[in-house]
Formats: structure tokens, C-alpha cells, sequence
């Protein structure tokens, strides 16, 4: 029997989401109780606000994006068939532009920039529906790609992170493994992967954000929809488990902005509009402001201190919808 590519396998194995369902907004006038801490409650002018920009030109999910100069790069995704399109965003004149394609159409990839330079690692699928190993580098001086040395481990919904231009991938699945811990770091000046230490939780459509010089990896899939949140120490090759998320989360984004992690949509059985920050200092959840648009496998990236939210699904409906989050 033929084999289909990851990615659909994984929607198809969970088909009881809902096609568009959505999570109740947090009002920007209600205070907001802060998880971890028993009864603080964050004032509401601290809360910040959603905006609608303008929409992504293709609508996609399972897409990666990474931020060059101040151009968010929106690349990859699809459903049921892979893309390799490359769209890049200026929030500055809130305007999208076409670049040069990837040269291998791919959903479930992730991406990390490394001194202006985007890589884009693993995804789904090659002919035979098995996840890539390919590792493909943007330069959008000249608007090229070029191939650089495959990842150990092939793998889709995995997630990057960059401490010190150095590029860890992260988790993810492939066909004789659904659910990876594996952890591994390219260094792009010797064009070279190596094995690190794996995360305590195997787990795919998981995101990583880094805050501090620790990569944070947060939700995705396990046996459930967990809340678990690992923190990774390039300096020291360890994992250590930190508080959990108030909201079960697969296939969310998460970045980091004004030294928090904020973990940003997904799905838990419905697609999901929450937010949520994680303060390292304490080691607690804080609620935010909720997404206009509820969805999950969604990218998210910061420019200016603002927070895009791009793409992704409601359901299984692609959206090509950006909004943005800003704190005062």
C-alpha cells in the first residue's frame, strides 16, 4: 500500500479536529490571571492588542518563517500537497512580494536565520511520502538558494532555534518513528550537523523559541496534547523541565518577545486563538490577549517588537490571514 506524505498522516490521525472552531477571546479590559503563581493578576494595560495586516498572497499551513533585515520570510507549508513558495512581508509598508521558490517544495520544515542567511531544515514529503533530510539556504541579497549538508535524522514537524549561529533542530516524526526527541545542531561554517542531548519528551508539531540564550520547546504531540515545556542549555548539552503551559497545545508557534516566550495558538482537539508568555525569571504563565483568528500550525515571527501571527489552519481550512500583537 502506498504510503501518503507525514504531514497528512498526522491530520488524518487526529481527524476528529474541528473544522472551525475557535477559542473565546481574552478582553484587553479584563484582568488576566497569571498561571503558576497563585492569584497574581497582570494589570490591563500591560496586556497589549491584536491588529489585522495584510493577508499572506497563499494560503497555507505547516509553513516556516524566518526574518532577515526586517522582512519576515514566509516558506514551505501546504496541504496535501507541498509547496515551495517563498513570500516575503514588510511590516513596514505592510506588503508581501514573491521570491525565489525552495528548491524542494516541502511542508513540516523549520526554519532559523543565521547572520542573514534563512535555513530551512527537513519537512514532508519526497515521492515515496517519507520525510527530507534536505537543508536548504536562502540568501535574499541575491535571492538564491543553495544545498547545504542534509540533517542526520529525516524528519517533518520538527522546530529550530539559533543560540550563538548555531542552528538546533528539534523533535518532529518520520515513518518509523511518529514522535522524535532527537536534537541535533548545524554549524553553517563547517556545513556540519552533530547529535545532541535528545529532549526528555519525544514529541512532533511542537515550537521552539529562545529567550536568554536557552532554547524553550513547548507542547506538540505525545500520547496526549501536553503542556509540557523543556528548556535546552547549549553550554552545558542538558534539558531541564520548567512550568507547564495553562493551555494544551499541538501544532502552535512561539517566539520570543520583550525577554518573555509566548506560546501562540494550536490545537487541543479545536483550533485554538490563546496566548500565552512564559517569564523565565519566575518560572509562570501569564494569559494574553487571544488571536482574532483562532488556528493551529501556524509561524509566527518578531520585527520591531511586534509579534505576526501567519497563516496556518482553522480546522483544516489554510488560512492566509496575519495579525499582529504589540505591548505597550
Amino acid at each position: 500500500m502506498s504510503r501518503r506524505w507525514f504531514i497528512v498522516c498526522t491530520v488524518i490521525a487526529f481527524a476528529f479536529v474541528s473544522a472551525a472552531a475557535g477559542c473565546a477571546k481574552v478582553s484587553n479590559s479584563a484582568l488576566v490571571p497569571r498561571p503558576g503563581i497563585a492569584g497574581i493578576r497582570e494589570a490591563p494595560q500591560s496586556l497589549g492588542t491584536w491588529t489585522t495586516k495584510a493577508p499572506m498572497p497563499t494560503a497555507r499551513g505547516t509553513l516556516a518563517t524566518g526574518v532577515v533585515n526586517g522582512i519576515i520570510y514566509a516558506v514551505g507549508g501546504g496541504y496535501y500537497v507541498p509547496f515551495n513558495t517563498n513570500e516575503a512581508y514588510d511590516p513596514v509598508t505592510d506588503t508581501w512580494s514573491t521570491k525565489a521558490p525552495m528548491p524542494t517544495p516541502r511542508a513540516g520544515l523549520a526554519i532559523g536565520v543565521i547572520n542573514g542567511i534563512l535555513y530551512a531544515v527537513g519537512g514532508c514529503c519526497d515521492v515515496n511520502g517519507y520525510p527530507y533530510n534536505t537543508v536548504e539556504a536562502y540568501d535574499s541579497v541575491t535571492d538564491t538558494w543553495t544545498t547545504k549538508a542534509p540533517m542526520p535524522t529525516p524528519r517533518s514537524d520538527l522546530a529550530a532555534g539559533v543560540v550563538n549561529g548555531i542552528l538546533y533542530a528539534v523533535g518532529g516524526g518520520n515513518n518509523q518513528n511518529f514522535t522524535l526527541a532527537t536534537v541535533e545542531a548545524y554549524d553553517p561554517v563547517t556545513d556540519s550537523w552533530t547529535t545532541k542531548a535528545s529532549m526528555p519528551a519525544a514529541r512532533t508539531q511542537l515550537a521552539v523559541g529562545v529567550v536568554n540564550g536557552l532554547l524553550y520547546a513547548v507542547g506538540g504531540h505525545t500520547l496526549h496534547y501536553p503542556t509540557i515545556v523543556e528548556a535546552y542549555d547549549p553550554s552545558t548539552d542538558s534539558w531541564t523541565t520548567r512550568a507547564p503551559m495553562s493551555t494544551k497545545r499541538y501544532g502552535p508557534a512561539a517566539v520570543s518577545l520583550n525577554g518573555r516566550l509566548y506560546a501562540v495558538g494550536g490545537n487541543n482537539g479545536t483550533s485554538l486563538s490563546s496566548v500565552e508568555a512564559y517569564n523565565p525569571a519566575t518560572n509562570t504563565w501569564a494569559a494574553k490577549p487571544s488571536m482574532p483568528t483562532a488556528r493551529w500550525l501556524l509561524a509566527a515571527s518578531v520585527v520591531g517588537g511586534k509579534l505576526y501571527a501567519i497563516g496556518g489552519q482553522t480546522g483544516h481550512r489554510p488560512l492566509n490571514t496575519v495579525e499582529a500583537y504589540s505591548k505597550p
